[in-house]
């Protein structure tokens, strides 16, 4: 768990020679970072949902944090709501262009609605 400071996260990768992986890690420490494994995989926290279903489940998540309704998305996009009721309910795949304009219009990257 985050604990709760002005710090915010910052995750870091880096390709190098791995002889020096533990150099890094020690300046790194040295001014601050610490390394966390604690993360969970989203199938272990909503197993109910199959790969399949999620992209339409953060779709739905996305407006409702929004506070939009399909037809105020529908309006903003372009995209017609029962295309929109489709993705959400798993019936119709999100593609690339159309998770781009979503992404927009609800302030969130499109990568999130990919399979």
């Amino acid at each position: 768990m985050w604990e709760r400071t002005k710090k915010l996260p910052i995750e870091l990768n880096f390709i190098g020679p791995p002889e020096n992986r533990d150099k890094a890690i020690a300046v790194l420490e040295s001014l601050g970072f610490r390394e966390i494994s604690d993360t969970v995989s989203w199938e272990n926290l909503f197993p109910e949902y199959s790969r399949e279903e999620l992209p339409g489940v953060i779709l739905a998540g996305s407006r409702i944090k929004e506070g939009l309704t399909q037809k105020q998305l529908s309006d903003m996009t372009g995209i017609s709501r029962r295309h929109i009721s489709e993705m959400e309910n798993g019936r119709r795949p999100i593609e690339k262009e159309t998770a781009k304009i979503l992404g927009r219009a609800l302030n969130v990257g499109y990568k999130v609605f990919m399979k």
